[in-house]
């Protein structure tokens, strides 16, 4: 009889995340197009300083609400169970997904910053910066259904990926204005090909390492 990891039906789990992920992008998009569309244009947009103080706002919201708490929810368990000595293993499941959002929330964080400074930079005026704020906004609601949603089932993780492909493709925006302003229109394309060909082989290596795990049918 197959044990641990063997014992994890990996196509069903990966089914139970995709219909997850069905479901969140469209309300995720939804909420997006609503507040960058729906809510007033920001005041004090026209210098690029002003608009980068606005984005660094709205990455300070992020990390209190987001960051901060789950250092906090981490450091209250350590503080008040026999999990205090890291080295014992003493680790609860709450504890243990605790941690795993806190890494999780640090990944992110560190992607969604640079990406919402580019974002600001390239802004044109106080309607454009409302980008800022909608992305910033469903981020850190994802972040919390990312969040509660872990702490019912792990595929119910599966609302942190949206947010992650919601800053990735605003972070290639900002990358790809960045290098139009180095080099035209091929410096807009190549660091997209090149993370394009990166993600190519991530996902080809990642497939051939769960075809190799798999178990007599």
């Amino acid at each position: 009889m197959a044990g641990g990891d063997d014992s994890i039906d990996v196509a069903a789990s990966r089914r139970r995340m995709f219909g997850a992920v069905a479901v969140v992008v469209p309300l995720a998009l939804v909420a997006w197009l609503g507040l960058y569309f729906l809510t007033p244009a920001i005041d004090g947009a026209a210098s690029p300083v002003d608009r980068l103080g606005f984005a660094a706002g709205w990455i300070g919201m992020a990390t209190f609400l987001c960051l901060l708490t789950g250092v906090e929810a981490v450091a209250h368990e350590r503080l008040f169970t026999p999990a205090i000595n890291p080295l014992a293993g003493r680790e609860s499941p709450r504890l243990r997904i605790n941690l795993r959002y806190l890494q999780n929330t640090l990944e992110q964080w560190a992607i969604l910053v640079p990406a919402l400074l580019l974002l600001a930079w390239y802004a044109e005026d106080g309607g454009q910066l409302r980008a800022v704020t909608a992305s910033a906004v469903v981020w850190i609601a994802l972040r919390f259904v990312f969040w509660i949603g872990y702490h019912h089932s792990p595929e119910m993780r599966t609302p942190g990926l949206v947010g992650m492909a919601m800053s990735m493709l605003v972070l290639a925006y900002g990358v790809a204005r960045f290098g139009h302003d180095l080099a035209g229109w091929p410096g807009a394309v190549t660091p997209l090909l090149i993370f394009g060909g990166i993600e190519a082989y991530l996902v080809y290596m990642s497939l051939r390492a769960g075809a190799g795990t798999k178990g007599p049918d």
